[in-house]
């Protein structure tokens, strides 16, 4: 049976993340399967790591951010999984990578990260989830 939650509750959890993950937070895409929760050790290769600029601000459990600029990978790869990490290193959260309509927690165009080539993520979303 899911679960039903009040969008004020929605909108409480969003915010409460979002303060949580602060100013100047950075994301990283790696490869491999993501690790089994955020305090877990990160795993896979870091292929490029983006600062987000600002803070993530949230609307009805949907937090959004500012487009950060495009990066130059450090490594070549597939993106496998992606990590979110406070400015000071803590890790926040951890969600999969997949190309666009692969049901990934993130969607890339492509997971062929190739050094050479910025990496253009877009404007960042995370959605709390409610059931």
């Amino acid at each position: 049976m899911a679960l039903t939650i009040a969008a004020a509750t929605t909108q409480a959890m969003g915010t409460a993340l979002a303060t949580n993950i602060g100013a100047s937070s950075v994301l990283e895409i790696r490869s491999g399967a993501k690790p089994a929760t955020p305090e877990t050790a990160a795993s896979g290769t870091l292929l490029v790591s983006i600062t987000i600029s600002g803070s993530f601000t949230s609307t009805g459990g949907v937090l959004t951010a500012a487009d950060p600029a495009s990066t130059a990978p450090a490594a070549s790869g597939t993106a496998g999984h992606f990590r979110l990490k406070q400015s000071g290193g803590t890790a926040v959260l951890d969600g999969t990578v997949t190309a666009t309509g692969g049901g990934g927690d993130m969607q890339l165009g492509s997971t062929t990260i190739t050094t050479g080539t910025n990496v253009d993520l877009g404007v960042p979303t995370i959605t709390v989830p409610v059931a």
